[in-house]
C-alpha cells in the first residue's frame, strides 16, 4: 500500500476516533494482506504530524497514543464553542493534586502533613471523578493507609507521556498562573507554563471548607511563600517509569483486607 493512502487511513482514525491510539492500534486498522511494516506506519504518523505545521490543530503524543487537538494558540477561540461554564477548581484541589503528582505514590495523611490541614473528602472525589488519581496500593503501617498515584488520564490531560516530563519543583510559580488553564472540561492546557500548581506547607481552614464545593467558583487566593526545605529537594517517584495501566509502581500489594 502506497504511503499516501496510509497516512490518509490514518488521519481519518486519529479524527473519528474519541481516545488517542497507539501504533499497534493504528496497525489494527489493515487487512492482514495490506498491513504496512511498523517503520512505514511510524513514518506515515511522522508526516502527518509535519503536515500539522502553521495549521489551527497539531498531532501530538500523548500517555495513551497519538490524538489531533487544538493548538494552543487558537485554544481560546475555539473555546467559545462550549456553552456550558467552564469549570474551576479551588486551591486545596490543585495544591492536593499536585502533591500526588510529585510525590506519589502519597497516602491522605502524608498530604496532610505537607499542608498542615485535613484533605476534604470532596476534593479526592472530584479528582478520582475525572480519573485524575487512583488507588494504587497500601501503605505497609497500621490500617493500611491507601496510596494515591495518578492515571494515564492525568497524563493526557496535562499533554504528558510520562511522569518525568513533569515540570521541576524549581520552575513551579503560584496557582493563580495556572488556573486559566484548567477552566475549560476536557480542553486543552498550555504547558509552556507549567500546569501544575506549587504546594504550599499550610493554608486557611477556610480553603478547605470552600473546596467542598467541587467544581464550584473560587476566588483567587493570595501567594504563599513555600517554607524553606519543605520542597527543596527533587521528588523521589515521579522520574519512576509507569505501569501499563499508566499509575506508578505500588509500594505494596493491593489487600482484599
Amino acid at each position: 500500500m502506497e504511503l499516501q493512502q496510509i497516512k490518509r487511513i490514518i488521519e481519518a482514525a486519529l479524527l473519528a476516533a474519541p481516545q488517542p491510539l497507539t501504533l499497534p492500534q493504528l496497525a489494527g486498522l489493515f487487512d492482514a494482506l495490506d498491513l504496512p511494516a511498523q517503520d512505514e506506519i511510524a513514518r506515515a504518523v511522522t508526516e502527518l504530524k509535519a503536515d500539522c505545521a502553521g495549521r489551527g490543530i497539531e498531532l501530538v503524543e500523548v500517555a495513551s497514543g497519538w490524538r489531533y487537538q487544538v493548538c494552543t494558540d487558537v485554544h481560546t477561540h475555539v473555546a467559545r464553542l462550549w456553552a456550558e461554564r467552564p469549570s474551576r477548581y479551588s486551591r486545596a484541589l490543585l495544591e492536593t493534586l499536585a502533591l500526588i503528582a510529585y510525590r506519589q505514590p502519597i497516602t491522605r495523611g502524608e498530604i496532610e502533613q505537607v499542608r498542615g490541614v485535613a484533605v476534604s473528602t470532596n476534593i479526592v472525589r472530584t479528582l478520582e471523578e475525572r480519573e485524575w488519581i487512583r488507588v494504587v496500593g497500601h501503605r505497609d503501617l497500621p490500617g493500611k493507609p491507601a496510596l494515591l498515584g495518578t492515571t494515564r488520564q492525568f497524563l493526557d490531560y496535562f499533554n504528558l507521556k510520562a511522569l518525568d516530563e513533569l515540570p521541576a519543583l524549581s520552575e513551579i510559580h503560584d496557582l493563580e498562573d495556572f488556573e486559566p488553564q484548567l477552566d475549560l472540561d476536557g480542553g486543552t492546557p498550555n504547558l509552556d507554563a507549567p500546569a501544575l500548581a506549587g504546594v504550599t506547607a499550610s493554608e486557611d481552614a477556610a480553603n478547605d471548607a470552600e473546596a467542598a464545593s467541587d467544581m464550584g467558583d473560587f476566588p483567587a487566593a493570595s501567594p504563599l511563600d513555600m517554607p524553606a526545605g519543605e520542597l527543596d529537594s527533587p521528588p523521589s517517584e515521579p522520574s519512576r517509569a509507569l505501569s501499563s495501566d499508566g499509575a506508578t509502581p505500588r509500594d505494596t500489594p493491593e489487600s482484599n483486607a
